[in-house]
């Protein structure tokens, strides 16, 4: 693996093929996410009592669905 920094502010990463597609798209997605996330003012606490209350929304509309 190679590593550069380049003039115009950018990180070009250079891999053997022999990785896999899957497990480059989950880092490639992991790096987005550290991007988007980079400014959040969100609290981890914030997130995780949002994250509670969308699962239990989402299993009240769907637990017919799974539940016989």
């Amino acid at each position: 693996m190679i590593i550069e920094k380049t003039n115009n502010n950018e990180i070009l990463i250079r891999l053997k093929d022999s990785i896999d597609s899957f497990t480059l798209q989950r880092i490639i997605d992991y790096i987005k996410y550290l991007e988007s996330t980079s400014k959040s003012k969100a609290k981890q606490s914030d997130v995780d009592i949002l994250c509670d209350e969308i699962n239990s929304k989402w299993w009240s509309k769907n637990r017919k669905r799974f539940v016989k």
